[in-house]
């Protein structure tokens, strides 16, 4: 007998061992998996603290919930985090962290205090695909605005989609890029500052800029970067007909005034999501191909013009910085 039980001891000490080599292994061929583990483990230590502590009831804005996200991982020693997209989902939340190339989605109560995990949302109804449409009000000459931050990718995305659109209807339309703040840093206000001072100063010329912005790799590579970004910028003024000096002394003079402006009517129409497209009045979602815009654009016309009748890309517009088009369907955002 006490044979027997040493070789069944024996035999389950040597399962427990390859079931340890086995997940070893598992985490060499993909260390995402523990990553993935202590994301889930210290969601759940606060889904806990939600339950028990409750909401203070005190929002923070979406920038500042994610900036506590990634100083609460870094004190826990996970590093490597960066923010894909921030918005608001249901009354919380949700952050699209990106760790090693993957998207892993966190959810935060708007006091910046508890993370929820993904697994513990859950719709409480289904509705159809038909049932959350939303119907866009028709006018005589629909007004349409999106809103943007100028270095989101999903906002470039929109604006890709969009311009041609726009330039398709021309005055038929009342457009209007509008600039929501900043959330990826400094350099993305000083750019919503240098785009309304374009507008401001080149009015026939600014959807040329904003669609060659959109384009250009090599300035979406210097990320804003001070000393890689100016002769790339220059050189598109150059292409455009556009006189640096006048653009940097708005700027200086006009720019804060302008964007301050702007990010108050952002708060005040209740926008916080790159991209926000809003159509009469109302909030609006549409595939980012031009075709698409176009169907959900025209569809806000008591007299749909002729233009409508135009067949424009059905192609998805790339995300981020670039001329190309996406084989996928996106309404991710920042």
């Amino acid at each position: 007998m006490d044979g027997e039980k040493k070789e069944h001891e024996h035999h389950e000490e040597h399962h427990e061992h390859r079931k340890k080599n086995n997940f070893t292994e598992k985490i060499r061929e993909n260390p995402w998996i523990l990553a993935t583990f202590v994301l889930g483990v210290l969601s759940i230590i606060l889904l806990a603290s939600t339950f028990l502590g409750g909401f203070t009831g005190n929002v923070v804005s979406a920038n500042s919930a994610g900036e506590k996200l990634l100083q609460f991982y870094g004190t826990m020693g996970i590093e490597g985090l960066t923010i894909d997209s921030i918005k608001e989902v249901s009354g919380l939340y949700e952050i699209n962290l990106i760790y090693e190339g993957d998207i892993i989605p966190v959810y935060m109560t708007r006091d910046g205090k508890n993370l929820i995990p993904e697994s513990a949302i859950s719709p409480l109804e289904q509705t159809s695909e038909t049932e959350t449409e939303t119907e866009v009000p028709k006018s005589d000459k629909p007004k349409v605005e999106l809103y943007v931050f100028t270095y989101c990718p999903y906002g470039l995305q929109m604006e890709k989609a969009i311009l041609p659109v726009v330039n398709l209807l021309g005055d038929k339309i009342d457009f209007k890029i509008r600039q929501i703040g900043a959330m990826h840093g400094e350099y993305e206000k000083i750019e919503a500052e240098r785009q309304l001072c374009v507008e401001k100063e080149y009015p026939d010329k600014f959807f040329d800029y904003i669609i060659a912005f959109a384009e250009d790799t090599a300035i979406g590579s210097c990320n804003g970067d001070a000393t890689c970004l100016p002769p790339k910028l220059n050189a598109l003024y150059v292409k455009l007909g556009i006189d640096a000096s006048k653009i940097n002394s708005c700027m200086a003079s006009d720019g804060e005034k302008l964007y301050n402006a702007e990010v108050s009517n952002a708060g005040a129409e209740s926008v916080s999501g790159s991209p926000t497209l809003i159509i009469n009045g109302v909030n609006t979602q549409a595939s980012r191909s031009p075709e698409a815009v176009k169907g959900i654009i025209c569809s806000a016309f008591n007299n749909v013009p002729s233009e409508c009748s135009t067949t424009l890309s059905t192609e998805q517009a790339s995300a981020g910085f670039g001329a190309g088009t996406s084989s996928g369907s996106s309404t991710a955002s920042c």
